[in-house]
């Protein structure tokens, strides 16, 4: 259907030429939807070139799932964890380091080699449990990125890595950020003037809306994830990224109880911090998709007072918005002017400072 969409489109766009008529960056539209990453997600582009700026990144997400995923057996990811020395593309050796990088600046609250205790709890195979303290006693020595070395630059575009024994790393809480920087690079390179890319919870707005409106990105409710009507504020974004984890996108419950898949990795369980949702927002500059990804899922182990401090810090230039499990909606001053309130929902919402 996508190709036939395509194609259609091509058509109208060559039949306009060809009759004279000069199409705006309005008028050309192309939106598709791709299924990777263990998500949906939607390009939308404006402009002449937005069928081909589309289905180039509809290439490039599948090659980056190739490469990143961690239960294909023939990406590179995989690879590493199964063999524990392997030879990786440049690429995911600097996006490797990129992780390591956030994990020292947020003291291990993101950390890509909580892959073992990810997979006690199933939430790599969805075969949900919940495990005992003594396998996560075991486990956690596994966790930190001294676990991970460079053995050497090949000198040919790659890198021999090398994990310790035991040790392994997911990038799924770094790698839909990632994506979303690469789909930027290639909108800029098809020349699109406006768009909208949803890759799960990172969102970009491209310039602004076609009737001169800023995009209306929604903070979805974490107490009704199941309604996409139901949020807990709106941003209205032109040029910039939202990024957001909440503990309602991946979960189960056992024995009465709920256990969801942002994992601290000082403990090994879901983080019990008092928040439901972590949202970044960052101006669109290159490599900030990433940095948005990381922080979301640091910042929500971090809990609302250290989060806030790590703000103030200014170790980077962002705003943020903190759904609480009180029904509170904590606001970084810098958002004051694109942020709208959403009433009836049952939450205060408080600016800080």
């Amino acid at each position: 259907m996508k190709k036939i969409c395509a194609l259609l489109l091509a058509a109208l766009l060559t039949t306009a030429a060809g009759c004279g008529v000069m199409l705006g960056p309005d008028e050309a539209e192309e939106s598709i939807q791709v299924i990777a990453m263990d998500t949906a997600m939607t390009f939308t582009a404006y402009g002449v070139n937005s069928t081909k700026a589309d289905y180039a990144a509809e290439e490039e997400v599948y090659r980056l799932e190739a490469m990143l995923s961690r239960t294909d057996g023939d990406s590179q990811v995989a690879q590493l964890n199964s063999q524990g020395t392997a030879v990786v593309d440049q690429e995911l050796w600097d996006l490797i380091q990129t992780a390591m990088d956030y994990t020292a600046a947020t003291e291990g609250a993101f950390d890509i080699t909580v892959a073992p205790v990810l997979l006690a709890w199933g939430f790599t195979t969805d075969n949900y449990q919940v495990p005992t303290q003594a396998e996560l006693d075991t486990l956690l020595p596994l966790v930190g990125t001294e676990h991970i070395h460079e053995l050497g630059d090949n000198g040919d575009g790659t890198v021999t890595v090398e994990l310790d024994p035991g040790t392994q790393i997911d990038l799924g809480a770094i790698g839909k950020g990632y994506a979303s920087d690469r789909v930027a690079a290639i909108f800029r390179e098809y020349e699109i003037p406006r768009g909208l890319l949803r890759l799960g919870g990172s969102v970009l707005a491209i310039g602004d809306r076609p009737d001169g409106e800023a995009w209306r990105v929604g903070i979805q409710d974490p107490k009704e994830p199941n309604s996409a009507d139901a949020l807990a504020a709106v941003l209205n974004l032109t040029d910039a990224y939202a990024v957001t984890s909440g503990s309602y996108q991946r979960y189960f419950e056992q024995d009465g109880k709920t256990y969801h898949h942002i994992i601290d990795p000082a403990t090994g369980y879901p983080a019990e911090s008092g928040l439901t949702s972590v949202t970044i927002v960052m101006d669109s500059a290159d490599g900030n998709g990433t940095l948005c990804d990381a922080l979301s899922t640091a910042l929500f182990v971090m809990g609302e007072e250290k989060a806030l401090d790590f703000w103030r810090s200014g170790k980077y230039d962002f705003q943020m918005v903190l759904v609480t499990k009180d029904d509170r909606v904590v606001v970084t001053d810098g958002l004051t002017d694109v942020l709208t309130e959403m009433e009836g929902n049952g939450y205060t919402y408080e600016t800080v400072s």
